[in-house]
């Protein structure tokens, strides 16, 4: 997909106000950021557009507030992002879209910076409200999209404000799509890797890449539901009833499920072939014999694309599988595949085990990557 990048597509940023949508969605413990990754991955647009003398309002969402909600507060994420900008002054606004606001932003001088409250404390956000939109836009005379992870969605700051703003995509944006349509045209053979619980979130990712794919390797809580559609006993294993339904559709050679799994019967982790398991079973990894044959089809692989745990890397006795498939796909990128992963669980088994600096690329959308690679719309695009 062709972008208008800003260092590429625009004749004149010097001294322009710029909205920038940026993703800092970044997990919060106790008042303390945990995870900065998703404000660095964001410096290069920022610094970018601050060397050519650029003034920004920057926004952001964080976490799911009903309404406001002090502990959603982008406050703690604009002090972050002054650090890691080595002391910069960055200005915030405890507000959205008020007057006083917009009078502070459109006032903004070279080089300054804003930093807006949680735009999810606003309703129009997420209605993709005209009127929130046109209030964000008439801070600014560019509007600036580094928000790869939100734009799939229909939001006021994401669509909307595109009418009423001439529109470029940052820097992390360009990456983002010029490493996801390498997947796209993928060197061959290509093995994706499909963990995590719904089929409904991934059933485009699969069906667009039937045709491409030379293996579709399936596991987590999302082969269950393949098991239950082929009349496999599961014990009590985690099922959804839309899933198995679309299950029941998906019945490519190329779709490789689990042959044992590690299972919780009655507090102990057992291992079990997938036609042993008994009624008190817990299906909550992938087994050894699975291990070894999943990776042997990622050692053939010249482009591996993983979205989605493997099982409940959370707990100690169930965490192998999901960490032998990183370590696995870890290996075989940087030189004889194009590895990339994307999903928050999948990437924290990639923290977990290590081997981040190992992979190609890494996005930064998790629901953002499924849609983009399953061919869905993307109104921030």
């Amino acid at each position: 997909m062709k972008l208008r990048v800003i260092n590429k597509n625009i004749k004149n940023i010097k001294d322009k106000k710029v909205f920038l949508r940026v993703d800092f969605n970044v997990p919060i413990e106790n008042g303390k950021i945990k995870d900065d990754g998703k404000i660095a991955a964001a410096l290069p647009t920022i610094r970018f557009l601050l060397r050519y003398g650029c003034s920004l309002i920057i926004a952001t969402h964080l976490g799911r507030p009903r309404g406001r909600d002090k502990k959603y507060s982008t406050q703690v994420v604009a002090r972050r992002l002054s650090k890691l900008l080595g002391g910069k002054r960055v200005e915030f606004a405890s507000g959205l879209s008020s007057s006083a606001i917009i009078t502070k932003a459109t006032g903004l001088k070279t080089g300054k910076i804003l930093f807006l409250e949680n735009l999810r404390f606003d309703k129009g956000e997420e209605k993709n409200s005209n009127k929130l939109a046109r209030a964000l836009a008439s801070m600014a005379e560019i509007y600036v999209n580094d928000a790869f992870s939100v734009s799939h969605r229909k939001h006021a700051s994401v669509s909307a404000i595109r009418k009423y703003l001439p529109s470029y995509c940052g820097l992390l944006m360009d990456l983002e799509i010029r490493n996801l349509d390498r997947v796209k045209q993928p060197q061959k053979p290509l093995v994706l890797i499909v963990g995590g619980a719904k089929i409904k979130t991934k059933i485009s990712l699969i069906k667009n890449f039937k045709n491409k794919a030379s293996k579709i390797l399936i596991g987590g809580a999302l082969a269950n539901n393949f098991f239950k559609a082929q009349g496999l006993k599961i014990g009590k294993s985690l099922i959804d009833k839309e899933s198995i339904r679309i299950a029941k559709g998906l019945t490519d050679k190329k779709i490789i499920l689990p042959v044992d799994v590690i299972v919780d019967s009655k507090g102990r982790a057992l291992v079990r072939d997938i036609k042993d398991i008994s009624q008190n079973d817990r299906i909550l990894d992938i087994g050894p014999k699975t291990i070894k044959l999943f990776s042997s089809y990622i050692k053939e692989a010249a482009t591996v694309v993983w979205n989605g745990p493997l099982g409940m890397f959370e707990e100690n006795d169930f965490k192998h599988g999901t960490l032998s498939i990183a370590i696995a796909v870890a290996t075989r990128a940087k030189g004889r595949a194009f590895g990339v992963v994307g999903g928050g669980e999948t990437i924290e088994t990639l923290k977990i085990s290590k081997v981040e600096s190992h992979l190609d690329w890494i996005s930064t959308g998790g629901g953002a990557m499924l849609a983009y690679l399953g061919g869905e719309d993307m109104p921030g695009l």
